[in-house]
């Protein structure tokens, strides 16, 4: 574990998080914990039993084995650099999407820019219609496994809806039970009202399962991450998963979502005409937050968006530079910038 005194030091100059006050006078332990969209980290080969021709090298992409380790590069560099400014060794917990399968992330740790820090996987393969996944990458130096498990959302009276799976990962954080719920809800095609109904089932299993742990424990430390296709002010995360913006009111069983105020802030992690939104998130319970440091809690939220990863000419500079654009492959990184918390204990 990492060894941080006055840890604020860092995070002067950056506009783009959410901190709380911190003890004075202390030394804390850090560990990042983060989500990143990979945006179709698909592998070159032709599985018959997913939609995947498009991310072939004969396919509508040519997705040729050097575009594939390319994109496997640029994806590790990103991992790497996430959270430097806290930690030296970076996120150690990191759920992803869009993945094609596990051999893709297997393929993804054992990159130069993160083969040292010895990721772990966990990941199940969902029925979503373009064969992408959910997974998780850990660190085994900061958090041991104990059970997963994956949830397939069904929705009354559409048989064939198939989307992600969401995956729940319990494990050990440096002796401590905590419990993450990765997740990809159904996106916004077809437009935002006529497909919200989707997201308020997705954001009702995810309420399903932290409801299920805080059952069996009140002071269960659980976070929701991931790609929620909605912003943190819309009803599937406010009224659906139970969450706010407003650490004040976290109460009972309601969860922090600490991207709520750089969202007020116009700050976002993907952008579509101009308009940002933070469709990346990570909402905590109560546990999490509270003021005794004797056990991790929650510090600070950042969007990593650094320079690199930003399109840097032409009519999108600014917006996250993608894989592809308008169907031509640029070579950059993904339409999302990723989203990390530091979480502190005191030493």
């Amino acid at each position: 574990m990492q060894k941080i005194k006055f840890l604020f030091v860092f995070f002067i100059g950056f506009s783009t998080f959410a901190q709380r006050e911190l003890p004075k006078d202390k030394s804390f332990y850090s560990v990042l914990i983060g989500f990143y969209n990979l945006e179709n980290l698909f592998d070159t080969i032709n599985d018959p039993e997913k939609n995947d021709e498009e991310f072939l090298p004969e396919g509508a992409n040519k997705w040729t084995s050097a575009r594939y380790l390319e994109k496997q590069g640029n994806m590790a560099r990103v991992i790497a650099d996430i959270g430097l400014e806290a930690s030296p060794d970076g996120v150690a917990i990191l759920g992803v999407s869009e993945i094609e399968n596990k051999l893709v992330l297997e393929n993804l740790v054992k990159q130069k820019a993160i083969a040292n820090r010895n990721y772990q996987i966990v990941h199940y393969d969902s029925p979503d219609q373009r064969g992408v996944d959910v997974g998780l990458l850990y660190n085994p130096k900061y958090f041991k496994v104990t059970n997963s498990k994956s949830y397939t959302l069904k929705i009354d009276n559409k048989p064939d809806f198939y989307t992600r799976d969401q995956l729940l990962v319990s494990g050990l954080l440096d002796g401590e039970e905590v419990h993450f719920i990765v997740g990809h809800w159904p996106s916004r095609r077809g437009g935002e009202k006529r497909s919200e109904p989707l997201r308020i089932e997705a954001a009702k299993l995810s309420r399903h399962i932290v409801d299920s742990l805080i059952l069996i424990n009140p002071d269960a430390k659980v976070i929701v991450m991931g790609d929620l296709n909605d912003d943190p002010t819309n009803q599937s995360i406010k009224k659906h998963l139970n969450s706010t913006g407003n650490i004040e009111q976290v109460h009972g069983n309601k969860m922090y979502n600490p991207m709520y105020d750089l969202h007020m802030k116009g700050i976002g992690t993907l952008a579509h005409r101009d308009v940002w939104g933070i469709f990346d998130q990570t909402i905590l319970t109560q546990a999490w937050i509270k003021n005794d440091y004797t056990s991790y809690q929650y510090y600070t939220a950042k969007i990593f968006n650094k320079p690199y990863l930003m399109q840097q000419d032409g009519n999108f500079k600014g917006y996250p530079f993608r894989t592809f654009s308008f169907g031509q492959y640029v070579g950059g990184f993904s339409d999302h910038f990723p989203v990390y918390c530091v979480f502190l204990k005191e030493k």
